[in-house]
């Protein structure tokens, strides 16, 4: 299971809601319906077990500044960013006590918007009912607003990773890696934002990555990212400020992920111990990796 500052879910902001769950749908993962949150924002999961890959739209702006987090909304940041291109706009954190772990997170330099509290209601496959309750500690980055967290600490994780939502037809079952792009003359401040809660960083060409309780956290240069995890999309490459361009998942068997998407026109490529998705437009300008579980 993941731990507290582990990677939870970076949630991927799309204009196209129905047609990427459709996508991914192909791609061989079981995505759960098309929901609703109160701030205004559409959405919808896959599930393992930790963390989950999510999606996002927007289906109602009147609703964008409902369950303000002190002076951040979680709908108008997302709408916000959503508005200059589709990419990840906002990542949670996994965490196991919201509270103790803001207070954790404010002392290592990151500033604490508020709180937010939401559930949902679910019928599991045997037929029992019971409510979500989830607790979320917003973590907004002034500096760097595409590498905003918040910390999310799922309360009833029994009504949320249930081993029937977890299989997926592609065998992916988790996440393993967050990829941010960066100029380097930013690498100071985000090795020194992150550090704050990870154990000293590792040199790589063109950057640096942390570990954390559930997958490691890469910073690179443009020409190290498009070296070592794929190409940009023009959106991303014009931009100045960092951003978290790509996401790295484990699979039990490559081989049926090959099928699931060659059989839906999804271009990939072979690397080291996995496939790597070739196209971001195909996946809300986001390089998706799957590396073979060991």
């Amino acid at each position: 299971m993941n731990a507290s500052f582990g990677i939870d879910h970076p949630l991927l902001a799309t204009y196209d809601i129905e047609g990427l769950r459709a996508r991914l749908v192909s791609m061989g993962f079981n995505m759960t319906a098309i929901g609703k949150h109160p701030w205004g924002t559409s959405t919808s999961l896959a599930m393992f077990n930790g963390c989950l890959l999510e999606i996002m739209g927007v289906y109602d702006d009147t609703l964008l500044d409902e369950l303000p987090a002190g002076d951040f909304r979680f709908g108008r940041h997302v709408h916000d960013h959503l508005a200059q291109r589709e990419g990840v706009a906002l990542s949670a954190l996994h965490s196991t006590n919201s509270d103790a772990d803001a207070t954790l997170a404010q002392s290592a330099g990151f500033r604490v918007a508020g709180h937010l509290e939401f559930g949902r209601d679910v019928v599991l496959p045997d037929g029992a009912e019971g409510r979500t309750k989830t607790t979320l500690a917003l973590l907004p980055n002034r500096q760097f607003p595409r590498v905003s967290f918040f910390l999310c600490q799922q309360h009833r994780p029994d009504l949320i990773y249930v081993p029937e939502w977890l299989h997926h037809p592609n065998t992916v079952d988790g996440i393993c890696g967050v990829n941010i792009v960066a100029d380097e003359c930013h690498h100071v401040d985000l090795k020194a934002q992150f550090g704050g809660l990870y154990d000293e960083a590792s040199a790589l060409p063109g950057g640096f990555r942390f570990r954390t309780a559930n997958g490691v956290l890469r910073v690179l240069t443009t020409p190290a990212f498009d070296s070592e995890i794929g190409t940009l999309s023009p959106d991303i490459r014009g931009e100045a400020l960092p951003s978290i361009a790509g996401m790295d998942f484990t699979a039990r068997d490559l081989d049926a992920l090959e099928n699931h998407l060659r059989q839906a026109h999804i271009p990939f490529r072979s690397i080291d111990n996995g496939l790597a998705l070739s196209d971001p437009s195909q996946t809300a300008n986001t390089l998706l990796r799957f590396f073979a579980r060991h």
